[in-house]
C-alpha cells in the first residue's frame, strides 16, 4: 500500500508539518500566547506524545485494514484509534514474543522473492506488524488520560500553604480532541504544610524533591486525584465545572488557576468537511503539503476570592474558591472561563487562497491567525 500518495498519507505529512509549525510557534521567545516558558514547555510534551501516536499509527497503516478520522469534527484520528493503540501497546511485548525477529522475516522474504518470483505481501505484513510494534512499545504516546505530572513546587507566603503546578492530558472520545490541562493547586494538608514549609513560610529547602514528579505530589490524594482526572476532563464539561469538582471533590486542595488547550479542529483538504467554502479552497491550494489549517483554543479561569472554612462541634464547611466567569463576554460565560484566547496557524499558500477568494475574514474572525513560511512564523496577522 503506497500510503505517501493515497489521502492518508497526505493527510499524516500535512498534520506533520502542521505539528511542526506548532512547535516553531511554541519556541519562539517573542510569541504573543505564552508569556513565560511554562505552558510552551508543557505542551511541547504532549506534541511529542501525539507525534509518537501518528508515528504509530503510520506504521500501523502499511498492514492494519482501515484508519479512521474524524473528518466532519475535529479532524483528530478517532478515539477507537487512540484506544486500539493503548491497548497494542499493552500487549506488545506478548506479540512480539510469539512473532519472529526481524532478520528472520526479512530472510523468509529474500527466500520467497527467489523461490516464487513474486513480491512476497504477507510477510511484508508481518514485518510492518513488528515494527509497529517494536515503536508502540519503546515510544511515548497520547493515552486516553495521560497520567498527571508535578512540575513545580513553591510556597504561597500569604497562606504558608504548598503551591503545586500538575498538568495531565486527555483524548477526548466524543469531540476527538486532544487537550492539556495545567492545574496551580494550593494544599493545605497538614502533613504537607509541615514538611513542605519552612519556619520562615518559604519552601524547605532541607526536603529533597526530585521533579517533575509522576502524579500528585501529596502521595495520600495522589490515586484520587488520578481518578479525578479521568472523569472530569471531557470537552463537554466547562472549565468552571471542572475547577468547581475539584475544589468540591479535595477539602485540602485549593485551585487557584486552571488552564486547558484544546487541539484542533485541524482542516484538510484531501480528508476533512468541517466547511464547505474552506475545504474548496484548501482544495485549489497547488502544493499537497500546503492544504491544512490548524487551530487550538487556551482557556483559563481562576480564583478570585477563598471562602474560609468553618467548623464548629456539629461538623463545618471547608474553605471553598470563588472563581471569576467573565460574564461582560458573552463567549467566556458560554464556556465558563475567565478568558480564552483562539489561535489559527496556516501555510502562506493557503492563506494567500483564502484571501484571495475574500474569505480571510470571515474564516480567520475571532482568532489570531499565524502564517508559516519556511521555518519562520508570521504571527498575528
Amino acid at each position: 500500500m503506497n500510503t505517501e500518495a493515497s489521502p492518508v498519507g497526505r493527510y499524516f505529512a500535512a498534520i506533520n508539518r502542521a505539528l511542526d509549525g506548532l512547535e516553531l510557534f511554541l519556541r519562539e521567545e517573542n510569541s504573543p500566547l505564552y508569556h513565560h516558558d511554562l505552558i510552551g514547555a508543557v505542551v511541547e510534551e504532549y506534541l511529542a506524545r501525539l507525534r509518537g501516536s501518528f508515528e504509530s499509527w503510520q506504521n500501523r497503516i502499511a498492514f492494519a485494514t482501515s484508519f479512521r478520522i474524524s473528518q466532519a469534527e475535529s479532524g483528530f484520528p478517532a478515539y477507537q484509534n487512540v484506544l486500539e493503540l493503548e491497548n497494542d501497546r499493552r500487549e506488545a511485548g506478548r506479540r512480539l514474543a510469539a512473532m519472529a525477529d526481524g532478520d528472520t522475516i526479512r530472510r523468509e522474504m529474500v527466500d520467497f522473492i527467489l523461490a516464487k518470483r513474486a513480491f512476497p505481501a504477507a510477510l511484508q505484513a508481518t514485518m510492518a506488524e513488528r515494527c509497529y510494534l517494536e515503536s508502540v512499545q519503546q515510544g511515548a504516546h497520547f493515552a486516553p488520560l495521560c497520567l498527571p505530572r508535578t512540575i513545580r513546587v513553591s510556597v504561597n507566603p500569604k497562606t504558608r500553604r504548598p503551591y503545586y503546578i500538575v498538568h495531565w492530558g486527555y483524548y477526548d472520545g466524543t469531540a476527538n480532541l486532544p487537550m492539556v490541562y495545567i492545574a496551580s493547586l494550593e494544599d493545605s494538608s497538614r502533613d504537607l504544610v509541615e514538611m513542605l514549609v519552612a519556619d520562615d513560610g518559604k519552601l524547605n529547602r532541607q526536603v529533597e524533591i526530585p521533579l517533575p514528579v509522576d502524579g500528585l505530589l501529596n502521595p495520600s490524594l495522589a490515586h484520587k486525584f488520578d481518578d479525578f482526572c479521568a472523569k472530569n476532563s471531557a470537552y463537554s464539561l466547562t472549565l468552571s465545572t471542572v475547577a468547581t469538582n475539584l475544589d468540591k471533590d479535595f477539602d485540602n486542595l485549593h485551585p487557584k488557576q486552571l488552564r486547558r488547550f484544546i487541539l484542533g479542529p485541524f482542516y484538510h483538504a484531501d480528508v476533512t468537511v468541517h466547511g464547505v467554502t474552506v475545504d474548496k479552497i484548501l482544495q485549489k491550494v497547488h502544493r499537497p503539503e500546503n492544504r491544512w489549517l490548524l487551530t487550538w483554543t487556551l482557556q483559563e479561569i481562576f480564583s478570585v476570592n477563598e471562602r474560609p472554612g468553618k467548623w464548629g462541634l456539629w461538623g463545618g464547611q471547608p474553605a471553598r474558591d470563588e472563581f471569576h466567569i467573565n460574564t461582560d463576554d458573552l463567549e467566556c460565560a458560554q464556556q465558563g472561563v475567565s478568558a480564552f484566547q483562539r489561535h489559527a496557524l496556516v501555510p502562506h499558500e493557503a492563506y494567500q487562497a483564502i484571501y484571495a477568494a475574500g474569505e480571510a475574514d470571515k474564516t480567520f474572525a475571532g482568532y489570531q491567525t499565524h502564517i508559516i513560511a519556511g521555518n519562520q512564523v508570521l504571527k498575528g496577522v
